[in-house]
């Protein structure tokens, strides 16, 4: 004797698969959203992207981007940064001690634009290159934050999403550098206003 359903049973059935493929398809949907695919994208310079790819990066951001960073000169950066801020994403910028006597720094136009970047001094030179953004997007490698890194160098850039163990060991690293620094010496960042004006 075979099974036999009635019109309301096969509608029933039919209603159920439909649901239950609407689920995977809005739990696959989700799972996206949250949980970047890993992918690594490699830029090398002189003009190849590098600064590009990195204000791209930044334009994406919605809830946090943590810098670290030995030079930082490049205009294009900081301004992302800065429109990054304006949009409520939280920005934390740790840079190396020579950005306050650096006469091309982006330090003060940081300061005088509402951000409040930490001096790294505890280190001979505090030589981080990396961004870590809303803790899926990690971008590290020789890319110094600068015009002449974009222009002139020989650097390589790495973009890398979708690594969670990585990232949270940068994020550690970022944590454990943030709590020696210290605000920039007022006078420093005086001095190089005085030579940018």
């Amino acid at each position: 004797m075979g099974i036999t359903f009635t019109p309301e049973e096969i509608l029933l059935l039919a209603t159920g698969l439909t649901g239950a493929l609407t689920l995977r398809f809005l739990l696959r949907r989700l799972h996206r959203l949250f949980v970047a695919a890993p992918s690594i994208a490699a830029y090398h310079s002189p003009r190849g992207g590098c600064t590009q790819a990195v204000v791209g990066e930044i334009r994406r951001a919605r809830k946090e981007v943590l810098v670290q960073a030995y030079s930082f000169t490049s205009k294009p950066i900081a301004d992302a940064l800065l429109e990054a801020k304006g949009r409520g994403v939280a920005v934390e910028i740790l840079l190396d001690r020579s950005n306050e006597a650096e006469t091309y720094t982006e330090l003060s136009h940081l300061i005088d634009h509402g951000l409040a970047p930490h001096i790294d001094a505890q280190h001979a030179i505090a030589h981080n290159k990396i961004m870590i953004i809303d803790r899926r997007v990690l971008i590290t490698g020789s890319f110094n934050f600068t015009h002449q890194a974009e222009a002139e160098n020989a650097e390589n850039l790495l973009i890398i999403k979708g690594h969670p163990d990585l990232l949270r060991s940068y994020r550690q690293s970022f944590a454990e550098h943030k709590a020696h620094c210290q605000a920039p010496s007022h006078k420093q960042v005086q001095s190089q206003q005085r030579k940018a004006a």
